[in-house]
Parts: structure tokens; sequence; C-alpha cells
């Protein structure tokens, strides 16, 4: 078993407010959870900034190699939004 963490620090060009940027992160999340099943999501830092914020992503899967694709692929997801702009991201794996 194998479980992928990613964290990723986005920043929104647009919001000029908390609630647009939450409107926006909200929407975000709710796409990734519907298109890419069993992924956990969640804002971990940057709730009271506007334009930033940093998101964790998990992933529980059989192999490194199922669990890294599908973390890939949330990731191309987000650089893929025009709404927003990866600053960094960084992912681990933990093997049991």
């Amino acid at each position: 078993m194998v479980v992928g963490i990613a964290k990723v620090e986005i920043f929104f060009p647009e919001p000029n407010s908390l609630k647009s940027k939450r409107q926006i992160l909200n929407a975000i999340i709710q796409k990734i959870e519907s298109q890419f099943k069993k992924v956990s999501l969640a804002e971990v830092d940057g709730q009271d900034f506007w334009q930033k914020t940093t998101i964790g992503i998990s992933i529980v899967g059989k192999n490194k190699k199922i669990v890294d694709k599908k973390i890939t692929s949330i990731l191309n997801f987000l650089q893929n939004d025009a709404r927003l702009e990866i600053i960094k991201a960084e992912i681990e794996f933990i093997s049991y």
C-alpha cells in the first residue's frame, strides 16, 4: 500500500476578495473530487489571503505507479485551469 501526499501552493490572479477566492477554490475542489474518485483534498494554508492558498491532496493506492499517475493527473488538471497559477507543488510517497 502506498499513500501519496501533495502540497500545492496556488496563486489566484483575479479575485479581489476572500469570497470570490473561495467560490473559485470550492468549484475546483468539487470538480477534482467528482472527476478523480477516491481523492481527499483540503485547503491547508492561506485561508485568510484572497489571492493565495495551499491545498493538500492525498491518495491511497496499491502501488506507487498508480498513485503517482493520479497525483500527476490532478496537478495537470490544476495547471490547465486559467483561473489559477501553481506556485509550488511538493509530492511525497509513504509505503506500508
